[in-house]
């Protein structure tokens, strides 16, 4: 419904949509994460539709969540390997589609891919060791 909703939004190509979808999945996705995450409300068993448990288990919310908190910092280092993870990721791109959508060559998109795998897995290992 939210890609739907971006009536002044002129899709440029194919790698665009793709580009604004898989941003749009992730704001969807974490969403939901953190509203699972978050206390429960009602005093029962929270209500949830069998889609959104189907998307995102309280497991692994939290690791959604941090994951998120994650990119994000890693967006204000380098956005092109955020949004290399976004595509990837959260838009299931492949490594050309990728590449096309960001005009950069598709071994360029791997070492990109691979840089901010490895920095994001960092980040959330630490993160949680300090939480411990």
């Amino acid at each position: 419904m939210r890609l739907v909703d971006q009536r002044n939004l002129h899709w440029k190509n194919r790698a665009h949509f793709f580009s604004i979808a898989s941003r749009l999945m992730r704001r969807i996705l974490v969403d939901l994460a953190r509203a699972h995450h978050g206390p429960k409300r009602g005093g029962g068993a929270p209500q949830v539709s069998l889609d959104e448990a189907a998307m995102v288990s309280r497991e692994r919310a939290a690791e959604l969540v941090a994951l998120d908190e994650a990119l994000t910092r890693l967006a204000r280092m380098d956005e092109r390997k955020s949004k290399v993870v976004e595509l990837r990721f959260f838009g299931g791109m492949s490594v050309e589609e990728t590449a096309e959508a960001l005009g950069v060559s598709p071994i360029t998109i791997k070492r990109d891919w691979s840089t901010a795998k490895a920095w994001l897995y960092r980040e959330i290992a630490n993160e949680v060791e300090i939480e411990e």
